[in-house]
């Protein structure tokens, strides 16, 4: 698959304070990438940086096809305003802004779209409710559906799974396989270990200075997992003791 994007180099933070040094990174599309680190460890920077919100510390971003016109967007859901009046099926829309005009709504062709985007996302029996009485998987999917019809060939997530529910997240977790299928690039930022992991192929750990990127099983090391400070060594030893099927996976 051709890469969407090449990290080259890079260094994220601010003036005062570099959060990792170095990276070099293909995201190829077809990708899902995983990216998981102690608070304060860079992913919401690393995330910024590839909206173009913020500029790398050095190094650069390249576009092989070109910057995408759209890149598919999932803020945590602690950053969006609940109490905002809108319906459901409102929300969803707004991922189709770029195909109309500032003074003209949607047409046949793109309502139909935003029908088809709440249906994959399971709120299509929501579609006129206020958001502000959506649980919050609910609003969870109803964003899903908004990302679906950005139509984007890179997809930042960031933590979709925060206070959703299994059936929830495994619902989303089929969209995002979809996307996958379809050769699309998912960026995940994940909070923390879990099954989540078995859908990414490739994994970036941030930590301590250090940005390690490979593939899942070969970063998602005991020894990797607490020199970055992500877990105590009590804590990895726990938990790899207790979960075989993941150390087994991890050392496969």
């Amino acid at each position: 698959m051709p890469a969407v994007l090449k990290i080259r180099d890079v260094s994220l933070g601010y003036p005062s304070l570099t959060l990792f040094r170095r990276l070099t990174v293909d995201i190829d599309a077809g990708t899902t990438l995983a990216v998981l680190g102690a608070n304060g460890s860079g992913k919401t920077t690393f995330v910024k940086t590839l909206l173009g919100l913020m500029a790398p510390l050095s190094g650069r971003l390249i576009w092989p096809a070109g910057r995408p016109r759209e890149i598919g967007y999932l803020a945590q859901m602690a950053e969006f305003d609940r109490r905002f009046p809108i319906r459901v099926r409102d929300l969803a829309a707004m991922g189709t802004w770029r195909g109309f005009g500032f003074w003209s709504g949607l047409d046949r062709v793109q309502r139909a779209r935003v029908d088809d985007a709440m249906d994959e996302a399971g709120v299509a029996n929501l579609a006129d409710r206020p958001i502000h009485t959506l649980s919050g998987g609910q609003l969870q999917r109803a964003l899903f559906a908004r990302v679906i019809l950005q139509d984007a060939p890179l997809i930042l997530l960031d933590e979709p799974f925060a206070a959703v529910d299994q059936s929830t997240e495994s619902h989303l977790l089929a969209i995002i396989r979809h996307w996958r299928d379809e050769g699309r690039a998912v960026v995940l930022v994940v909070h923390d270990l879990s099954s989540v992991l078995d859908y990414c192929s490739h994994a970036l750990l941030l930590g301590n200075g250090v940005a390690t990127y490979g593939l899942v099983n070969d970063v998602l090391t005991p020894e990797q997992l607490v020199s970055q400070g992500y877990m105590s060594q009590s804590q990895a030893s726990w938990m790899f003791r207790t979960d075989a099927s993941r150390t087994a996976r991890l050392h496969a």
